[in-house]
């Protein structure tokens, strides 16, 4: 999947008023390391008022749960915990996460975002140190090949 298809499913999150910080490969992407990604991955605010935004975003995203062959849709008792929805769109895969590392809530992780224009549209990103933090945490061989990523990107940046 093109990152720019991508790149369609956080402006439709944002043209809806979803509350989210983009997290996983695509934070790493927009902060200029040089990985590859085939989802975006997004931590949600799971704040009550919340829900009636991320369901519009996701039913306009034609979103369902990408492990049902049945096509379920996310419903509000879906959005109601910190749990992940792992959803396939139009425009590809988006996991939506009510948390990151063991407990790390969207109200937690705000400090260590950055906001980032993305062709008329913006939208709040987890900074490369942080994420770096949270991938070294990982054990998949993806997230411990992009910290190595990220590392590098974060050492050439501190050399500049």
């Amino acid at each position: 999947m093109a990152t720019s298809s991508l790149v369609e499913v956080l402006r439709v999150l944002d043209a809806h008023g979803v509350e989210f910080i983009v997290v996983g490969g695509m934070a790493a992407v927009i902060g200029g390391a040089p990985v590859v990604t085939q989802d975006v991955d997004v931590l949600r605010s799971v704040r009550p008022d919340q829900v009636d935004a991320t369901l519009a975003a996701l039913a306009a995203l034609d979103a369902t749960f990408r492990t049902d062959e049945r096509r379920l849709r996310p419903n509000a008792s879906h959005l109601a915990g910190h749990g992940h929805l792992l959803l396939r769109t139009r425009f590809g895969v988006l996991d939506l996460l009510g948390s990151v590392e063991e407990s790390t809530r969207y109200e937690d992780l705000l400090a260590d975002t950055y906001v980032v224009d993305l062709g008329g549209f913006r939208v709040r990103v987890v900074a490369l140190a942080r994420l770096l933090e949270i991938k070294r945490k990982l054990a998949r061989p993806k997230d411990q090949l992009q910290a190595m990523q990220i590392a590098a990107v974060l050492d050439e940046l501190r050399r500049r």
